[in-house]
């Protein structure tokens, strides 16, 4: 019964971005369509940074210290963030090169898998959380949910006016949600002997990298594009109030 719980709390947690992915049924004008994307997309980098520098990076690296001692815990803290940002570098060079699609779309593709190589350890986290202590796990899962939610903002709306596929939109939003629980399983089948704190905290810190060079490289040269700066400031504003709420929370 401890397991089916777990895996619940873990599936509740990580498809709640599907929730994000439903904004793309909002009705907007044609001249406002534009707005809506620049302040997505504004909205979506201020996640991204925010859940870095608020959660993931400094939860993870106080782990490592405890786990290493300060020298070796500050040295693979840096390693595994300088891995994360080389990863999507690499990954974004890749991406570009496919020239059947919009830049709209790689921005969403780009989003989709950062995101799935970020939910697949928070699945880990909160089944083996949930497993221990379903009160714990639970508080863990409204917190991932909450920012989860935004997440599923960044992939829906990049790939949906790209491609003005609900379908598609919400598809690529549900597989980012799916790889929570997919990583709770097999945590529960093949990892939980291995799995511990700092190889969780090593993967979480390589996300790091990753999402807040993803912000700063891709998704806010991509959001001035659209020359809407009062659009592109109100949507960081916006997903920088809800981190600082999000953080007051933990």
């Amino acid at each position: 019964m401890e397991i089916i719980g777990a895996l619940a709390v873990s599936a509740i947690a990580g498809l709640s971005t599907v929730i994000g992915g439903l904004v793309i049924f909002f009705k907007f004008k044609p001249h406002n369509i534009d707005k809506f994307i620049t302040g997505s997309l504004a909205f979506s980098l201020a996640i991204m940074i925010g859940i870095s520098v608020t959660d993931l990076i400094p939860e993870s690296t106080r782990i490592l210290l405890n786990s290493f001692g300060i020298g070796k815990g500050i040295i693979y803290s840096f390693i595994f963030f300088l891995i994360g940002v080389i990863l999507i570098k690499y990954l974004n060079k890749i991406i570009t090169k496919a020239e059947s699609k919009s830049d709209l779309y790689k921005l969403g593709i780009l989003n989709m898998l950062v995101l799935i190589l970020h939910n697949f350890p928070e699945g880990i986290a909160t089944f083996m959380s949930s497993y221990k202590d379903i009160g714990l796990g639970i508080k863990l899962a409204i917190a991932i949910a909450f920012h989860n939610i935004p997440e599923g903002i960044a992939i829906a709306v990049p790939i949906y006016y790209a491609t003005n596929s609900k379908k598609e939109a919400l598809l690529k939003t549900f597989l980012s949600g799916i790889a929570e629980p997919i990583g709770a399983i097999i945590a529960f089948i093949f990892l939980s002997k291995y799995i511990t704190d700092s190889l969780i905290s090593i993967v979480l810190i390589l996300v790091g990298g990753i999402m807040i060079t993803l912000a700063i490289e891709v998704i806010l040269p991509k959001a001035k594009t659209y020359n809407l700066s009062k659009f592109l400031y109100l949507g960081f504003s916006i997903g920088f109030i809800l981190i600082i709420f999000n953080y007051l929370m933990l």
